[in-house]
C-alpha cells in the first residue's frame, strides 16, 4: 500500500499554523496512511495529531553524516511514498527529493513554481497563503488551510491551574529566542502593574520553557509549572486555551493562541509584519511599531483597554 508522507521540521509557530494544511491534505488522501517526518521537540505533539497515522524522526545531522542519510533513507524507503508534501520547503529538504527520497508526487515550493515565477515574489506572499498555493497546485483543496485550528494540541490542565488559582487570568508570554532577540518588548513589569492596579481581580501569569526560567523570575507576577517542571506542549496549549487574554511577543506561543482562537494581542516591531507571518484573527490582533523600545506600557494599555473591560464585565 503506497503511503503519503509530510515534511515539516519545525518551528513551534510553524507546527501550529499547518494544522488546517493537516486537515485538507487528510481529507484529500482519506483512503492512505499520513505521515510526517519531523524533529525531536513535536514527536510526541504530533504523535496526537487527528490527521496523521504516524511520526517519524529526523535528526537532522550534517549532510556529511553518510551513514545518517543512508539510515535515513532506509527507513523511508520502507514505506512507499508515492506522495510528499514538502512543508519546510528549505534547502535540507530540497536535498532529500534529490538524493533520499524518490516520490512520484513531490509538492514544494521548488517545483510548483512556474517558468518566470521567481521564489522571492513568492515568498512575499503570507505563511498561509503560500501554502494555500502551494496545496492547490498540488490538487489539495484548500477547505481549513488559511484557517488553523490547533485545539486539537490542547489537553485538560484543570489540575495545574486550580494549584494556582481558580479565575479568570491573563497569560503573558514576555520571552524569545536569544538570537532574535530584537523581538522582545522590554515593558512587560510596566504593564503588569498597570494591570494590577485597574483590575485586581485578574491573575496575571507566565509559562516559562525550562530555559526561560531564570529569565520568569525578573517577571513579577505568578509563574506556572507542573511539579516544578515547565509544561510541555500540549499542557501550554492547554493553559493558552483557558487564559481570558494572551498578550505576547512575536513567538512560537503567540502563534498558538491565535491558531486556538484565543482574545488576545501580539507586539511587533520591524524585524516582519503581522500579516506576512499569518498571525492576526479576528480575535488576536497585532500592534505594530518601528521600535518595541519606543512602544510603552501606557500605550500597551490603551491599545487593549477595551477588551479588558469587557472580560472584566463576564
Amino acid at each position: 500500500m503506497s503511503n503519503i508522507l509530510i515534511i515539516k521540521h519545525g518551528s513551534l509557530g510553524d507546527i501550529a499554523q499547518i494544522s488546517g494544511v493537516l486537515r485538507d491534505i487528510r481529507e484529500s488522501h482519506n483512503n492512505k496512511k499520513i505521515f510526517i517526518l519531523t524533529t525531536s521537540p513535536y514527536i510526541e505533539l504530533l504523535s496526537k495529531c487527528p490527521y496523521l497515522d504516524g511520526v517519524l524522526l529526523d535528526k537532522r545531522l550534517p549532510r556529511w553524516n553518510i551513514l545518517y542519510l543512508i539510515k535515513l533513507k532506509k527507513l523511508l524507503k520502507k514505506f512507499n511514498f508515492t506522495h510528499v508534501y514538502d512543508l519546510q520547503n528549505s534547502s535540507r529538504t530540497s536535498f532529500y527529493r534529490k538524493f533520499l527520497l524518490k516520490a512520484s508526487n513531490w509538492s514544494s515550493t521548488e517545483i510548483i513554481l512556474k517558468k518566470g515565477e521567481k521564489k522571492k515574489d513568492f515568498d512575499n506572499e503570507s505563511v498561509l497563503k503560500r501554502f494555500e498555493i502551494q496545496l492547490n497546485k498540488s490538487n489539495v483543496k484548500t477547505n481549513y488551510t488559511l484557517n488553523p485550528d490547533f485545539k486539537w494540541a490542547c489537553i485538560n490542565v484543570d489540575n495545574i491551574i486550580n494549584k494556582y488559582f481558580g479565575g479568570k487570568f491573563i497569560l503573558l508570554f514576555p520571552f524569545c529566542s536569544p538570537k532574535h532577540s530584537h523581538k522582545k518588548w522590554p515593558y512587560y513589569n510596566d504593564l503588569i502593574k498597570i494591570i494590577k492596579f485597574k483590575y485586581p481581580n485578574f491573575d496575571i501569569v507566565i509559562a516559562p520553557a525550562s530555559s526561560e526560567v531564570e529569565e520568569a523570575k525578573k517577571i513579577e507576577t505568578l509563574m506556572i509549572t507542573n511539579n516544578n517542571q515547565s509544561l510541555n506542549i500540549m499542557e501550554l496549549a492547554g493553559l493558552i486555551r483557558k487564559a481570558s487574554y494572551v498578550i505576547a511577543n512575536d513567538t512560537g506561543p503567540a502563534h498558538m493562541s491565535a491558531h486556538l482562537g484565543k482574545k488576545g494581542v501580539v507586539l511587533f516591531g520591524s524585524h516582519t509584519t503581522a500579516k506576512k507571518v499569518s498571525i492576526e484573527t479576528d480575535n488576536f490582533k497585532a500592534i505594530t511599531v518601528d521600535d518595541l523600545n519606543l512602544l510603552s506600557a501606557e500605550k500597551v494599555y490603551l491599545n487593549i483597554k477595551d477588551k479588558l473591560e469587557l472580560i472584566n464585565q463576564f
